[in-house]
């Protein structure tokens, strides 16, 4: 008898677009078609409708449903991902029309968030999303919680906790934020222990896929998963490096950003970008091949700002350089770093612009410490950087890279 792998059926996507204005509908749906990759399915075509506002049954018009009807049918479609938040009765006219699986733009990033939570944080983070989210789609007859079989958009909690009454999803959802304020308590004293050790740390934020993941292993040898996908990383990942100075400095790879991504989910991951906003530097890293480059970094200025990073230094980062070599000269950004994460082209640039922006100010001395006072040496080593040492008749002769709050206890014995 001959055996077959069986593979995971693949979902074939319809992607529906209702254009009103609002915001740049084009741009959002060739994003929908990246974010519909990265879950998994194959996003086979679209179908865009232009209307002043959305229809409050079925978001698109009567006709332009017969069309997707139709469209589904020929095509053998699986799924209909709508680049909009639906409500629970859109949803449920739109299936009964179709008799397609509906899933709107919110459920599409919750699925590709629970694919790709790791931390413990992660999925607490990821399914309380889900169950705010699910939450106002429990009353009357809503959404369809019992549906057979897997797929995109179906994912998450678990069955048994969303055939529950809405008392038991109120009960679970304290428990997880319960857990969270634990995790939270948890990352803060990490935080609180590096803010006392005076640890700098380098925060690299931007859009998904900008390739902030091989910039960092690129840097530091982390070994963080970087694919070319969206949201290839979830949970946060830090990691020392040493700048050509001798400062030491810590590295935070954090969540990729998007476009109109809904505000509850920033709320849900905000301990998480609180790593961003707490940081001395921020890199705000963008693919300068695409297109859409300058918005990609609006958009992450623009959600600093929500967080509260309007003083930090940003340092402005255009990566895969080595793609877009016409397209980055053309950007209009101020202080800008141009590199290439994959062929190192421009690191050494980014490393002086890192240092440039140090909050602390760190001089490189030449010392003749006496022998009366040698504590002072071991005290450098835990404090600043000791580049050399020799032992000479007058006392130990160093060189090494301390911050301005040191610089008072030596000063007297510094030379050259």
């Amino acid at each position: 008898m001959e055996l077959f792998e069986t593979k995971e059926k693949i979902d074939r996507a319809l992607l529906v677009s209702v254009d009103t204005g609002d915001f740049d509908a084009e741009s959002s749906l060739a994003e929908l078609f990246e974010l519909t990759g990265s879950a998994g399915a194959e996003a086979v075509a679209s179908i865009t409708q232009k209307l002043d506002r959305a229809e409050t049954a079925t978001c698109v018009g009567s006709g332009k449903l017969i069309e997707i009807k139709e469209y589904c049918e020929a095509e053998e479609i699986d799924l209909i991902i709508f680049d909009c938040e639906l409500t629970p009765t859109q949803i449920r006219n739109i299936e009964a029309e179709t008799d397609v699986r509906v899933i709107d733009r919110t459920t599409l990033i919750l699925d590709i968030f629970s694919q790709r939570a790791i931390s413990k944080e992660g999925k607490l983070q990821v399914e309380l999303a889900q169950l705010k989210y699910l939450m106002p789609r429990l009353t009357g007859k809503g959404i369809a919680l019992s549906r057979l079989g897997g797929g995109i958009g179906t994912r998450g909690p678990g069955e048994t906790k969303l055939e529950t009454d809405r008392r038991h999803i109120r009960r679970r959802m304290e428990t997880l934020k319960e857990q969270l304020r634990d995790v939270e308590s948890h990352r803060n004293e990490l935080r609180r222990r590096r803010e006392k050790n005076s640890v700098i740390t380098v925060a690299i934020v931007g859009y998904t896929n900008a390739g902030k993941s091989t910039l960092m292993n690129y840097l530091t040898e982390a070994g963080v998963l970087a694919e070319n996908k969206l949201f290839a990383t979830l949970d946060p990942t830090s990691r020392s490096l040493k700048l050509p100075s001798g400062v030491t400095v810590m590295l935070i790879d954090t969540v990729g950003f998007v476009r109109r991504l809904p505000h509850h989910l920033v709320e849900a991951f905000k301990s998480t970008l609180e790593e961003a906003a707490k940081a001395d530097i921020i890199l705000n890293v963008c693919d300068s091949s695409s297109e859409e480059a300058q918005l990609h970094l609006e958009v992450t200025s623009d959600l600093l700002k929500e967080l509260g990073c309007g003083d930090t230094p940003i340092i402005p980062v255009l990566n895969k350089c080595d793609l877009a070599q016409n397209l980055a000269t053309e950007l209009r950004i101020g202080s800008s770093v141009r590199i290439s994460a994959k062929t190192g082209e421009g690191i050494e640039r980014l490393l002086e612009a890192i240092e440039e922006n140090l909050p602390v100010r760190v001089k490189k001395v030449k010392l003749l410490i006496p022998f009366s006072d040698t504590s002072l040496v071991a005290e450098i080593r835990r404090t600043g950087t000791l580049l050399s040492e020799e032992y000479t008749a007058e006392g130990i002769e160093a060189e090494a890279i301390i911050d301005e709050k040191f610089w008072h206890k030596v000063r007297d014995f510094a030379i050259g």
